[in-house]
């Protein structure tokens, strides 16, 4: 299947490890990523405090762009994905606002978007349009591990993700059942860390980062794998500052899920031996 590939704001800046898995990832399973040449970043949620209708723009440009393939953007990421939905759904909700929103990219990039390109995530497109089942039947090296999922709260709204529960969701729990790993479970899954206010309330975002971190690893969780790429900063990056701020255990290996499918699917050997060490020193 072919899908428009967009890498969000940081997976081929800060984290060169997502977009080094998500390409051979797709290869294994078939999906054939479209590049988006001239997309530009969504806006992160840091130009929609400022500016609601620039954050749309941007992200109604990048919807229109993979609409002239007539293709679906997929992303790695549960922010970028979350914000495109909510563009096409304000879009499609107000015709007043798509009007505007299309005659400013129209003057700026002689495109409009008409509504049919819609966002997937790859956790949804795996689980949805893969299945499990070949995802189970490629797997070469099973984690054996125990997994805590963090989904993140901005693409767990009704009609942002795809069939999955909104309020209870099982989707990424399944994935890694299907790659060989033992979900944990945990209530702060779907809490933010408050990646937005990283830069503007530190300390805040760094109490909810230790939150989650602190309960996943008292659960048992010996990983975190994220599905999205901006939160991932916070719980891999600030979970030491995180830990010290609050005083909680916040030791625990975050990765992505690009890189956890990827290890799984026999991509990076390497990586997945220096995880699984991890994984044992400073694990659940």
């Amino acid at each position: 299947m072919k899908v428009a590939y967009y890498p969000g704001n940081v997976a081929r800046g800060a984290m060169m490890e997502v977009e080094d898995c998500i390409q051979p990832l797709c290869k294994t399973l078939g999906i054939d990523l479209i590049e988006l040449p001239k997309a530009t970043s969504d806006g992160g949620n840091i130009i929609r405090q400022a500016s609601p209708r620039l954050q749309h723009a941007l992200a109604a440009r990048n919807l229109a762009l993979a609409e002239e393939k007539g293709l679906d953007i997929m992303t790695s990421c549960a922010t970028s994905h979350s914000i495109h939905c909510d563009t096409a759904a304000t879009m499609e909700a107000n015709p007043v606002m798509a009007s505007q929103l299309n005659n400013l990219i129209a003057r700026t990039s002689k495109i409009e978007y008409a509504g049919e390109s819609q966002s997937r995530h790859l956790l949804h497109l795996l689980v949805e349009e893969i299945g499990l089942d070949k995802v189970k039947a490629a797997v070469l090296n099973p984690l054996n591990m125990k997994v805590a999922a963090y989904y993140g709260p901005y693409m767990q709204r009704e009609g942002f993700c795809g069939e999955d529960d909104p309020f209870d969701p099982h989707y990424l729990e399944d994935l890694i059942t299907a790659l060989g790993g033992t979900p944990v479970a945990y209530e702060a899954r779907c809490q933010s860390v408050g990646s937005p206010s990283l830069l503007t309330n530190e300390k805040t975002a760094l109490r909810m980062t230790a939150s989650v971190l602190s309960e996943a690893k008292a659960n048992g969780a010996q990983l975190v794998v994220s599905a999205c790429t901006i939160s991932h900063a916070n719980l891999d990056s600030y979970q030491v500052k995180a830990g010290k701020v609050t005083g909680k255990d916040t030791s625990v290996p975050v990765i992505h899920l690009a890189e956890l499918v990827a290890f799984a699917l026999g991509h990076f050997p390497d990586r997945l031996a220096q995880l699984r060490t991890r994984a044992m020193i400073i694990g659940g």
